[in-house]
């Protein structure tokens, strides 16, 4: 069972993903975690996550051709422990692993996140290699029918005791290292698979073997799994072993992708909670895309921005920004440091209606008792849209805007906005009357 002490509101920080891509090294992470340290960890930014593929040689060398070379050269030690590259990492030289870059990380007053593959590599597995604590070899617990589709670098692990030496041996190093956060990829989405077989029993039984992993080692790292779409009807298994968890596949830069992700937060309202999160996906906010060979200013216009940092605020979303943060520009400097928005990320959210067009929802922090109410225009033109608020909250009777300030009354119980394509307006609710001397003065 993962901790739910941990992870109490959602996780915030930055992933080398949307950028990057395969390609990140050492001095890139730190310069990310500078900034960070300096411009967002006072907003609650604190995770400095490396995402794929940091033991692979030669990584993006073939990027024309494919995202992850077939069969590549990796770096790994006698145990069947994938490695850093050295020549990226140079600091894991000698043995020493993410060590002294956790440190480091650490020593900014950050936290420190890696990405892995689920499964046990193939390359020790074709080398009959040893696993730490168990007589059993890599090729013994790796199960060559449960593979990943779309990278080649792992075989499933099989349910026996073996496969959980080698995940406890991962889980151990990674904590010895400083870990504070692991993304487990090809492993959320079992929807794609046939119902009951193998491969989908494959991955429920591997969440509980690294879950039960983290939970020998002592150490507080919240587990992410990826990619979505997760399956609503295995929700139950998510919270009992994860923190979070995907609801979609890759999130990028597309209208068409951000919309459709109001289906599935209507989908996943319900199953928010401290140290349980479905997660939306990264932020492809300010500059990304260099590692794939198309760096380029986020395509989201600055309404549909706001529109996207709001819903995953509303939604208790984990929020990772995906963009290269030695870029910020002030824009996206201001839109990760509204606190009025932030300060929804431990609501319960609740959608009140939803069509093709527009979308409301409310949200309650249940500590503070603060209210929420934000209107979507989910269409091409700008939009009057409205929403009766006194059947859910009686006493409301205006809202701070939370993107612009100021007050707006909610005259006979209705929000109303006009709302820009693509846009919101997003309002803590108030029960309190205008200032004595403002009604004077009206």
């Amino acid at each position: 069972m993962t901790s739910k002490k941990i992870a109490l509101t959602p996780p915030m920080g930055w992933n080398s993903y949307d950028y990057y891509d395969t390609t990140v090294n050492e001095e890139q992470v730190r310069a990310n975690a500078r900034v960070m340290a300096e411009r967002l960890k006072e907003w609650g930014w604190e995770y400095v996550v490396i995402d794929i593929q940091w033991y692979a040689k030669n990584a993006g060398s073939m990027r024309g051709r494919f995202q992850y070379i077939p069969f590549g050269y990796v770096e790994i030690d006698s145990w069947s422990r994938l490695q850093p590259d050295p020549e990226r990492f140079p600091s894991s030289q000698g043995g020493k692993g993410f060590g002294p870059l956790a440190s480091y990380i650490h020593s900014l007053g950050l936290k420190f996140g890696i990405h892995i593959m689920r499964g046990i590599p193939r390359a020790a597995a074709h080398g009959h290699m040893k696993i730490l604590g168990h007589n059993e070899t890599a090729d013994m617990v790796a199960d060559p029918g449960s593979v990943c589709r779309w990278n080649p670098d792992m075989y499933g692990v099989r349910d026996c005791p073996g496969g959980q030496a080698y995940y406890d041996s991962i889980i151990g190093m990674y904590a010895d290292w400083g870990v504070d956060f692991i993304k487990c990829d090809d492993i959320c989405n079992t929807d794609n698979l046939v119902p009951h077989s193998d491969q989908a029993y494959s991955r429920s039984f591997e969440i509980e073997m690294i879950s039960r992993a983290i939970e020998k080692t002592g150490r507080d790292i919240v587990l992410s799994l990826s990619p979505g779409p997760a399956v609503v009807d295995e929700s139950w298994h998510y919270h009992a072993h994860a923190n979070m968890w995907r609801i979609t596949d890759d999130f990028w830069d597309d209208w068409e992708l951000l919309k459709g992700m109001f289906r599935r937060c209507e989908q996943w309202q319900d199953h928010v909670g401290p140290g349980s999160y479905p997660d939306c996906d990264m932020l492809p906010l300010g500059r990304i895309g260099a590692g794939f060979g198309d760096e380029r200013d986020t395509r989201f216009t600055k309404d549909e921005q706001k529109t996207m940092f709001t819903l995953w605020c509303l939604m208790g979303s984990p929020l990772m920004m995906g963009g290269e943060l030695t870029k910020l520009d002030d824009w996206t400097m201001f839109l990760l440091t509204n606190w009025d928005v932030l300060d929804m990320l431990p609501c319960r959210p609740r959608q009140l209606y939803r069509n093709e067009n527009s979308a409301a929802w409310t949200a309650l922090e249940p500590d503070s008792g603060e209210k929420y109410v934000v209107l979507f225009n989910l269409s091409d033109e700008p939009s009057e849209l409205s929403v009766s608020i006194h059947s859910i909250w009686p006493r409301a009777i205006a809202g701070i805007d939370l993107w612009e300030g100021g007050r707006t009354d909610f005259a006979d119980g209705l929000v109303r906005a006009t709302v820009a394509p693509h846009g919101c307006a997003a309002y803590r609710v108030t029960s309190t009357p205008k200032p004595w001397r403002e009604d004077m003065a009206e």
